[in-house]
């Protein structure tokens, strides 16, 4: 959300998206259900070699430290702010959620520190409903604040914008770790070969990040990592902010019992039968799960090119308004697909055991991401050994919600605990 009236990582105004040069994009065709519990992570030469690079914007520190400050809905914090640095939007191959050949978008932003090898940072971004959202096509200091903050202290900074967002193609694949996986990965790969060409280095070692969704996507990511699935990067840290780690025992009831911030309740509730729907075929027509007339609208609406104005304008202020009996009990008691989905989902805290730091940030009274997200999360890291300390950010607010401070104050916080790791 980018103010509390809005939901979500909305955008707060509609950015239009404009492509230069000849990016080819390949389309997704239609969509069957999946077996397979993480997408392919073997090496293939065919991800992460890039498509196009556009070099965006240079920066001096001064410029850096007065953006961050001047956001209107609550300055960041600027005091790792130490050198200028350059964007550069990147287009390069992956795969989507089934392996299948396909592109997306991203942004690098290389400080300009004058070292040539450069410790990287890989950053996951929250919930975006429009395509324009993200880093690589957004120009407000929300999307940017975290390239701005992380490649100004002096990393190397990759922000993929995962499947469907960005430049990318056919609708985004919302809170499915695997393909945001292979997309952070073959970012990384991506950005490694741009900097090559700019006489720099990416060092092995990936200090890996996130908020909200994209601190799941950070653990996924992580754990791809220490699984070797690159011959190139290693994972050095892991430090997620606000993720809803258990989305079926924690998550869930929250949305469904009203303990969340309404709107947002509604439109999380809505993506995640949307979202999982595409991919594994949850019902067979949106009446089934859905209350007219959002039976005839929901899906459309959730198709990455609706702005989140549109969203929010075009969905109820309840969860009673919007599902069915069945739709209520579908996510009351996951079973089947959904289930198996869930468990995929919640793995990123369930099914691996991290071998380097981690920090899990969170924000008291969370309207959105609920706490027990993150205490779940801790205990079952905590049940295997793994030391996952939780890290309180106290009640930050911006723009009215503590879920979006808790971005502003989590990358304030991980920056001063990424440059204290040598």
């Amino acid at each position: 959300m980018k103010r509390m009236s809005r939901v979500l990582m909305v955008s707060a105004v509609s950015v239009a998206l404009t492509v230069s040069g000849t990016t080819a994009v390949v389309a997704n065709t239609a969509e069957r259900p999946r077996a397979a519990a993480v997408a392919p992570v073997a090496a293939d030469l065919s991800r992460g070699p890039l498509v196009s690079v556009e070099h965006l914007r240079t920066l001096t520190a001064r410029e850096v430290a007065a953006e961050l400050a001047g956001d209107k809905a609550g300055a960041w914090d600027a005091s790792a702010v130490r050198y200028g640095l350059d964007t550069f939007r990147i287009v390069y191959r992956t795969v989507d959620p089934h392996g299948r050949p396909t592109t997306a978008s991203g942004l690098l932003a290389l400080p300009r520190s004058g070292e040539r090898r450069l410790r990287t940072v890989s950053f996951t971004h929250g919930t975006e409903l429009f395509k324009g959202g993200v880093a690589s096509v957004s120009t407000s200091v929300w999307d940017q604040a975290p390239a701005l903050t992380y490649a100004s202290a002096g990393f190397a900074t990759v922000l993929p914008d995962y499947l469907g967002l960005g430049l990318g193609s056919g609708p985004h694949p919302w809170m499915d770790v695997p393909s945001e996986t292979t997309a952070a990965l073959d970012m990384l790969r991506a950005s490694r070969a741009v900097a090559a060409a700019k006489g720099r280095e990416l060092r092995r070692e990936v200090l890996v990040t996130g908020f909200s969704q994209g601190a799941s996507a950070a653990l996924g990511l992580a754990r791809s990592l220490q699984e070797g699935a690159d011959g190139w990067f290693r994972l050095r840290a892991v430090a997620p902010i606000s993720g809803a780690y258990a989305f079926r025992d924690a998550e869930l009831p929250a949305l469904l019992a009203g303990q969340t911030e309404p709107k947002a309740s509604v439109i999380y509730t809505a993506l995640i039968l949307v979202a999982f729907n595409r991919l594994h075929h949850l019902y067979d027509t949106p009446t089934q799960v859905f209350r007219a007339p959002y039976d005839q609208t929901i899906e459309g609406l959730l198709d990455g090119i609706h702005t989140g104005q549109e969203v929010e304008a075009g969905t109820p202020d309840s969860i009673d308004a919007l599902l069915t009996p069945r739709g209520r009990a579908m996510l009351a008691h996951p079973t089947g697909r959904l289930a198996a989905a869930l468990r995929i989902a919640d793995g990123v805290c369930t099914d691996w055991t991290p071998r380097a730091p981690i920090r899990l940030y969170y924000a008291d009274g969370d309207e959105q991401a609920v706490t027990a997200n993150t205490a779940r999360c801790q205990a079952a890291l905590r049940a295997r050994g793994v030391h996952a300390p939780p890290i309180g950010l106290g009640a930050p607010d911006y723009g009215g919600s503590r879920h979006l401070g808790s971005q502003q104050a989590g990358t304030a916080a991980v920056v001063r605990w990424f440059r204290s790791l040598r």
